[in-house]
């Protein structure tokens, strides 16, 4: 099943699902309870919003080893983890803005799982059953201040830099998709999740053994090779074989005395 959160012409504004290209409003939590209701609108006439509002977003860094060594990096023991806030989430065709503080804001493609249920200390046996589904995600990052501050919270934290979409999907299979990311239809990059240095499974153990998941809780499960800049005017896509196409204008934001 693909869930979306998604506004209507006539008002409406909630989760919906998707088939066959309409959407259904869904009464309830998609966490909990909840209810179909019938397929009411076309995808083009909605809205669609970033399909999660999470209360974290757990991030994985040099997760596949072509991203580590295009930057001279070597590939971590263990997950190396970081966050980004939930104010940075943004939905497709949200326009991610530059900040004035960075002159080299770059993407990167990535998997997110969304979490389906709590819970700590999570086995990788036990992980795929806290799984709820799927979704295209970029890390956006202002890589002169990821070199510059030596810690990564001020370079993937800005609002806008966690671009989440199209949906949801409770049926894909992470094992070996592509992931495909391109800058006004220029392909950047192309790798596929079997590349992950850790498996989703592991990356889960890991993280719950530090803090624990919340339903809708995101994680990004690293980029592959190949990320570049973006500059006021693009439009970057995230495209992830068999779950859909995240795609966002990308414009530059001004500068504000403080």
């Amino acid at each position: 099943m693909r869930w979306v959160r998604i506004q209507t012409p006539d008002g409406y504004e909630g989760y919906g699902w998707v088939q066959d290209g309409r959407v259904g409003p869904v009464t309830g939590s998609p966490f909990d309870e909840y209810q179909r209701g019938e397929l009411r609108w076309s995808l083009e006439e909605v809205r669609l919003l970033a399909p999660v509002q999470p209360r974290k977003i757990v991030a994985v860094g040099r997760n596949y080893p072509a991203h580590a060594a295009e930057h001279g990096a070597e590939v971590p023991p263990v997950p190396l983890i970081f966050l980004k806030p939930p104010t940075a989430v943004i939905g497709p065709g949200d326009p991610i803005r530059l900040p004035p503080q960075s002159k080299q804001v770059e993407h990167e493609a990535e998997l997110a799982v969304v979490i389906g249920k709590r819970g700590r200390w999570i086995t990788v046996d036990e992980a795929p059953k806290y799984i709820w589904g799927y979704t295209a995600a970029n890390d956006v990052t202002a890589r002169d201040l990821q070199r510059r501050d030596g810690q990564w919270t001020r370079a993937k934290g800005f609002d806008t830099f966690a671009p989440l979409g199209p949906w949801v999907d409770t049926e894909f299979d992470p094992t070996d998709a592509t992931i495909l990311c391109r800058v006004n239809g220029e392909m950047r990059q192309m790798g596929s999740t079997r590349e992950m240095v850790f498996s989703i499974p592991q990356i889960i153990a890991f993280v719950s053994s530090i803090m624990t998941l919340e339903p809708g809780d995101v994680i990004l499960t690293g980029t592959p090779a190949g990320v570049g800049p973006l500059q006021s005017g693009d439009v970057v896509e995230v495209e992830i074989e068999g779950l859909g196409i995240l795609r966002n204008p990308v414009e530059a934001e001004r500068a504000r005395a403080i």
